[in-house]
Formats: structure tokens, sequence, C-alpha cells
């Protein structure tokens, strides 16, 4: 059998043939829901991040062609020019994907790639210098203000590039444009000095007074390194604090816990009054109640009664200590001895007196 002619053969088997490296090769991957960048087109502000990123996803599938117009729709195969406008569709709708719901009501009526980009690009890649003036403010602006040495510099770093982006300055190799160079180098790092927080003050002195001035790059090296310093050490102050409350709490609570636990030590006894708790030495039937005492009323197997042991003083104060007078037994037996005083002189002169405990005298009638 003789080889089929080429010119016999169907679309399948010529688009098949195409080589992975052909713009018009479309990998199974490559559908027309798919969203290629991550950034949506909103107008002027963001229209060069979202310009370079869709460059670069589309250069990365080799469809950049279609865009730009270097891609050109084949005149001669039909089977070749079918094929060159599925991929038109499909970097379409990659485009109608990658912008905002007000933008994509504008273009979805658009039949080719390479107008919906060049429309884009007449109507948002606008550089006035209200543009720039904006973003050189905010440059100057940024500052730390709380946030990590990290985020800060990429904060920094994501401006800078848009700017030199914006200005758009022609590359040369001469000694000029390596002066220049140095000078926006020193610019930026005098920008990002600025924007420290003042905590890195003794940081930011030693590189400004240092004989040669370091790259941006070193400076943030070196300021990442004394975050990192700062951060270990705050760490380890506050676990000692923690770990000093717990055990203070601890301690606390052990102390708490042991005070209302406490009770009778079975350990003392009195051997005067045979209860547990105390020794003879401070028994409070002999060295007085103090002020305001209440004698316990509950009976318990310790507490015995003592007998022939109080004499009448002792048990008049006892008396009374529990009647609630604030008197010492010294104040009281004191009292007694006043009373006992006044009683005679009155019964010298006269005058009945009776109920001396309570304090109560009967004067003669005829002393009115």
């Amino acid at each position: 059998m003789g080889e089929p002619d080429p010119s016999t053969s169907t679309p399948q088997t010529l688009i098949s043939k195409l080589d992975i490296g052909d713009p018009l090769y479309l990998h199974p991957s490559d559908s027309s829901a798919l969203t290629i960048v991550s950034v949506k087109l909103k107008g002027t502000e963001n229209y060069a991040v979202w310009s370079n990123s869709m460059r670069l996803a589309l250069e990365a599938k080799n469809k950049f062609g279609f865009v730009d117009g270097k891609c050109e729709r084949s005149t001669e195969d039909h089977v070749l020019a079918s094929q060159w406008d599925r991929c038109n569709s499909v970097v379409l709708t990659w485009l109608l994907n990658s912008v905002s719901e007000e933008l994509f009501l504008g273009q979805v009526f658009s039949t080719l790639a390479s107008e919906v980009w060049e429309d884009l690009k007449e109507t948002y890649d606008k550089i006035d210098g209200s543009v720039v003036y904006d973003l050189f403010k905010k440059i100057n602006c940024i500052s730390q203000n709380g946030s990590t040495v990290a985020e800060y510099y990429n904060r920094l770093t994501t401006m800078w590039k848009q700017f030199d982006a914006m200005l758009k300055l022609p590359t040369c190799s001469c000694k000029a444009a390596k002066d220049y160079n140095d000078f926006s180098m020193l610019i930026k790092l005098m920008q990002f000095l600025m924007g420290l927080d003042d905590v890195y003050q003794p940081v930011r002195t030693n590189l400004l007074t240092r004989e040669v001035f370091p790259s941006v790059k070193v400076a943030f090296s070196v300021v990442s390194r004394e975050e990192s310093h700062r951060m270990s050490s705050s760490t380890g102050s506050k676990g000692q604090i923690v770990s000093f409350a717990s055990k203070s709490n601890q301690s606390f609570d052990s102390r708490k816990k042991m005070s209302n636990q406490r009770g009778p030590n079975p350990a003392l006894k009195c051997t005067h009054c045979n209860m547990l708790g105390h020794t003879v030495d401070r028994c409070f039937e002999l060295v007085g109640y103090p002020p305001n005492f209440r004698k316990r009323t509950n009976n318990t197997s310790g507490k015995a009664s003592v007998n022939g042991k109080s004499n009448s003083a002792i048990g008049s104060s006892s008396s009374m200590s529990t009647s609630g007078l604030p008197f010492t037994p010294e104040q009281i037996a004191k009292l007694l001895n006043l009373v006992g005083d006044k009683s005679a002189n009155v019964a010298s002169s006269g005058v009945e007196s009776t109920n001396i405990g309570g304090f109560q005298i009967k004067e003669n009638p005829g002393d009115w």
C-alpha cells in the first residue's frame, strides 16, 4: 500500500502533529474557564501591575503572540486557521476573566484578543504627573508602624518597582548611569531607614555612621537580625514572668487551702484546762481573754471542766467577758477593788449597799 496523500489527511491528524513549542498548540489544561493571573484589572491605578503579570502568564503559555499581533492567522490552510481561531478565543477568555465586572461588560463583544489588549492599554496606560506624585508621596510617607520589618520592606519594595516601571528610564552601561544607580540606591536606603520604628534607632545610627553606606538589602538584613534578637529576648522574659506568676499562684492557693483546713493542733494540750490547740502559757483562763472574745459553746472530746482551780475573780471576769463587756480581766479586777472600797465607805456612812457585782447602791433616803 502506498503512503496516504497529505491532502486527504483529517484535521485531527494535522493538529496532533503540532509541536509543543508552536503557539497554536493547546495543552489539555488550557481551558477557557482558566484564570491565569490573580490580579483583576480595575483601571489606571493597577494597570501596570496587571499588564506585567498578564504578559508573564501569556509568555509562559506561549500565547503572547495573540495579543501583540506577532502570531497571525493563516490564510492558506483552513485547518490551521481554525486552530488559530480556537487559540484566539481561549486567550480572549483569559483576558476577560482577569478584568473587573465593569470592564468585562465593555469587552465581552470583542472578537480578537489583540484588539482587547490594545484597547485596554490605550485606555488605562496613562502615566501623568499626578500618578507619579501620589506614588512618590506614598513611598516617602510609608512607615513600619508596628508591623514586622519584612512586611514593611516588602511594601516599600513593591512601590519602588512600580515607580521605576512608571518612569521607564533607558538602560545604559556608562559611568553616569552607574552613578545615577548608586544615587537611587542611596535614596531608597534613606527612605527605608526613615520609616523604621524608634526602637531601631541604635541600628539606624550604626548604619548611617559607617564610612561606606550599605545597600538596602544589607540594611534590611541587619535590622531583621535585630528584630529577631528582640523577639527572642521578649519571649524569654515573658516566659519567666508567667512561670513566676504561676508559682506564686500555686503557693498562694496552697497556703489558702491550708488556712481553710486549719483546726486545733492535736499535738498541743493545755495542762490547765485540758483543751487541745494551745499550751498553758497561752491559756486565756490564765493570761486573760481578749476584748470581745466569745467563748465556744460546742463540746469536744478534749474539753473538760476545771474543778477547784478558778478563783472568784476569774469566774466573775469570765462571766462578764461572755456577757459582752468591753473590759479585760485586769480592768474588771481593778473595778471590783474600787467598788469594794466604795461600798466600805458607804456602809460606814449609813448607806446600804447591795448587789455589788451589778453596781447597784441604795442610798439612805435621808441623803436626798
